[in-house]
């Protein structure tokens, strides 16, 4: 089993702390996965809603291998994720984070592979400018 890159991680981590240290209403705890939620209409204006969804189901089954609980998650018609409510009050918050970090790390390795490191910088820079990538 492969798993998600040190690389990938540390990117994913930056996201989700980035993101949810800007969301001061969110809760910290919660099943907040808006990093996901954030870059899907960036996404699907790239590849389409379909594209989007492939895109997302594929990360959820390599996510899922390194992180069993993510393999109740599954991906809606509209590219949203399905399941996270129900999980996040079964799990402890560590278990429920590593889920999210592997799910993002997975998803944007995906998006490297697929469309560049170069055009995967520039979709996130269009989302969070702020943001530290290095």
């Amino acid at each position: 089993m492969s798993r998600a890159t040190p690389q990938m991680r540390n990117f994913a981590k930056s996201l989700i702390g980035y993101e949810t240290g800007r969301n001061k209403f969110s809760d910290r705890n919660g099943p907040d996965f808006s990093v996901c939620e954030k870059l899907r209409p960036h996404l699907a204006t790239l590849m389409g809603n379909g594209g989007f969804r492939a895109l997302l189901s594929r990360a959820l089954v390599l996510a899922g291998d390194e992180v069993s609980w993510l393999r109740a998650v599954h991906v809606k018609a509209d590219g949203s994720l399905e399941g996270l409510d129900e999980l996040h009050a079964q799990l402890d918050p560590e278990a429920f984070s590593e889920g999210r970090i592997v799910l993002l790390a997975r998803l944007c390795g995906l998006l490297v592979a697929f469309i560049g490191e170069n055009l995967t910088l520039r979709v996130v820079r269009e989302i969070w400018p702020r943001v530290p990538l290095k």
